[in-house]
């Protein structure tokens, strides 16, 4: 892919450190929106998963690595638990509980502009039984005020005894980095898993599809952004015009939608793609041809072996 580092392809070995360095598995788990995904992409100072206001924006179980000098901390983000109403719904939650097998940390991140409710109430109990560290993450605080915070940390130590708690907003950066050492703090001692430059163990692919499907979530409102999915059909680098040609196919359900995604004279898919190739172009480090197809695929969300060959919940 280039020669960007962040997705490399040896993480076979153990990268051996001195006996006080940390590394362990943090899984961040919570309602949809509640802000996982944006402080993922703040934590690693770059963006790496997609985020929006549309429920369902995360589908996959995504993994971030952050190594410094005293630790390596593998992030995991989970799509938001929520009451399902199809296959993929199960699917996505389904995939959000596994998560939290066998990891170091779990974040719970709650919106701290929002009451908790019965939703996060469930989210919890799912913890009680854990025996991993446990920590309450109040997010987007830059959109509350003091007494709305006290009377969101009250709540939230209501339900649970934590190991920690931090409030912070991954909008303006404020208390991240706190967030960063208090779970470095709860870490076990133990070897880096992956190579110091990895950022990341998605394959390259999913990653592009998903960097498309977000600008159709942000260009889009209504019913269709859940209809979609995407799928890179091939990857290829040009070496001589330091250029990425990628073909991608977007799925969605009903004719009437193929029709919404290309829009009149074709231009809502070329908004599309022209927002997608700034992204991409970023990530790959790289100028990139993007060619963009729309196909109709009836029902794929209760078609449980479409929805893992799209490689969303314990897809791929």
């Amino acid at each position: 892919m280039g020669n960007d580092p962040t997705f490399s392809t040896d993480s076979s070995a153990l990268w051996q450190q001195d006996g006080d360095f940390k590394s362990g598995f943090v899984t961040l788990i919570g309602r949809p929106n509640a802000g996982k995904s944006t402080l993922l992409n703040t934590v690693m100072g770059k963006k790496v998963a997609i985020t929006s206001s549309t429920a369902q924006t995360t589908r996959h179980r995504f993994r971030a690595i952050l190594t410094r000098d005293e630790f390596q901390m593998i992030i995991v983000d989970t799509p938001g638990l929520h009451k399902p109403h199809d296959a993929l719904g199960e699917e996505l939650n389904a995939s959000a509980l596994k998560a939290l097998e066998d990891v170091d940390v779990i974040a719970f991140v709650v919106d701290a502009s929002q009451p908790i409710g019965r939703g996060d109430e469930w989210v919890v109990e799912q913890l009680k039984s854990l025996d991993s560290k446990k920590i309450c993450v109040l997010s987007k605080m830059d959109l509350v005020t003091s007494e709305q915070l006290a009377a969101q940390q009250k709540a939230a130590m209501d339900l649970l005894l934590w190991d920690a708690m931090v409030g912070l907003s991954s909008k303006t950066g404020y208390n991240v980095e706190a967030f960063v050492e208090e779970v470095s703090y709860l870490l076990p001692p133990g070897p880096a898993w992956f190579p110091t430059d990895m950022e990341t163990d998605q394959p390259i692919e999913v990653v592009i599809a998903e960097f498309i499907r977000e600008k159709i979530l942000r260009s889009f409102t209504e019913e269709v952004p859940h209809a979609i999915g995407v799928a890179v059909d091939s990857l290829e680098y040009v070496r001589a015009k330091d250029l990425h040609r990628i073909r991608a196919t977007i799925y969605v359900e009903r004719e009437s939608q193929k029709g919404i995604i290309i829009g009149k004279g074709g231009a809502a898919i070329k908004s599309i793609g022209t927002q997608a190739r700034g992204d991409l172009e970023l990530l790959l480090g790289t100028k990139v041809y993007l060619d963009l197809m729309v196909k109709v695929k009836k029902n794929w969300r209760r078609d449980e072996n479409q929805i893992r060959r799209f490689g969303y919940g314990e897809g791929l």
